[in-house]
């Protein structure tokens, strides 16, 4: 039925490819393309169906172009750095493709990320006849869909929304990152910042926090403000929301070892002489720790994700909780990942099905809010990310 590309090899990149292949009447032809072909390659073979592999660099618009144009994707699935969103986007536009991501753009020497580089592309996306998705993972993702949901089966006005994530899980490791060291240290050590009252408030790196009560045995848990991308588009697109918070879960000992590199600066962008030469501290730090890919068959545990949702339903209060627990041991055993790249990687598969069988269409730049909730969240239950909503 549909042709699609994926960009990038990594954690994410190996469960899309597997969940895409699981998929075969939809997702008829796949060709996984990454700058070190031979990543490609090793997934590749851990699949049953034929997957076609390019080496491509994502930096350079002319080989994107180059690889869309010899493969005819229906469908660019971009699953590489958020570095190189606007590079790919740019390739889309030139060969006529429709676009996806998992996490918005951000300046390789800024720590900063936000929407509006890709909201930018609206028009000529527009003008081209093609569509991008934005945001197509976890958080953001399902947790925007999520929100849509809520507001169209359970709430006449939405007032609060907390999204809050937690990894339950442990990898033995002294200090590791679940998914890309650079945008996860990048992250972290950014300022907090939350909507409230229809003005943007800024907290210092992870000065908030409060201790919150997960579901399902994972039990009361600390949890910390920080700022994360689906916040601004959520506020744009869900009305009446006052407030909307982002908050995440960190062991004592993640921190710890934080503090010391960041103390010693080791998780600075900037350019530092080293014998003569650049070096940036984050990319030399990041070729020290090890490959979240690495981490599948060591983590235990679950993670569990979802949205506090406050407001009104028939003129009364309404407080509802959605959200999904995911085990780290069973995602490995499905797709050779843990269950951080595996909550990034099943929306993008769902994301992908949602535009190539037409359930979610448009010309433009799109985030997941703007559609229709319902068919997203069934595949949800079908492809291994299963949500229980409550009400407090």
């Amino acid at each position: 039925m549909s042709r699609v590309l994926i960009i990038g090899a990594g954690g994410v990149g190996q469960v899309v490819t597997h969940k895409c292949a699981q998929v075969p009447e939809v997702f008829t032809d796949i060709c996984l393309a990454s700058r070190t072909v031979e990543k490609c390659e090793k997934i590749a073979a851990q699949i049953d169906r034929p997957i076609q592999t390019a080496r491509v660099d994502a930096d350079n618009v002319p080989e994107l172009v180059a690889l869309i144009q010899k493969f005819t994707p229906d469908l660019v699935i971009n699953v590489a750095l958020p570095y190189q969103d606007l590079h790919i986007m740019d390739a889309c536009l030139e060969t006529g493709v429709d676009y996806l991501d998992t996490a918005n753009y951000e300046p390789p020497d800024e720590a900063k990320f936000c929407y509006q580089w890709q909201w930018d592309y609206h028009d000529r996306f527009k003008d081209r006849g093609i569509m991008a998705l934005l945001g197509s993972g976890f958080d953001p993702g399902v947790t925007n869909v999520f929100c849509a949901w809520a507001c169209k089966k359970h709430f006449d006005e939405i007032s609060e929304i907390d999204i809050i994530d937690c990894n339950a899980g442990d990898h033995g490791q002294p200090f590791a990152t679940n998914f890309n060291p650079e945008i996860n240290i990048r992250e972290v050590t950014a300022k907090g910042k939350y909507y409230d009252s229809g003005a943007w408030k800024e907290t210092d790196p992870l000065s908030v926090s409060k201790e919150f009560d997960f579901p399902e045995g994972i039990g009361p848990k600390k949890i910390y403000l920080m700022y994360h991308e689906e916040l601004e588009s959520i506020v744009r697109h869900i009305p009446g929301v006052k407030k909307a918070r982002f908050w995440m879960t960190f062991s004592d000992n993640y921190l710890k070892h934080l503090e010391v590199l960041e103390n010693v600066g080791m998780t600075r962008i900037d350019p530092v002489m080293y014998e003569g030469k650049e070096i940036i501290p984050l990319k030399f730090l990041k070729a020290l720790l090890p490959d979240p890919a690495s981490l599948g068959p060591l983590t235990k545990g679950r993670t569990c994700i979802g949205c506090l949702i406050k407001g009104k339903k028939d003129g009364k209060d309404r407080q509802y909780y959605i959200y999904n627990i995911c085990d780290h041991e069973k995602c490995y055993e499905e797709v050779r990942s843990q269950a951080i790249s595996y909550t990034t990687g099943v929306p993008a598969m769902i994301g992908a099905m949602m535009m190539l069988t037409a359930k979610w269409r448009g010309k433009g730049v799109f985030n997941m809010e703007q559609f229709d909730p319902a068919p997203f969240m069934e595949k949800l239950n079908i492809h291994g990310l299963p949500w229980k909503e409550v009400f407090l």
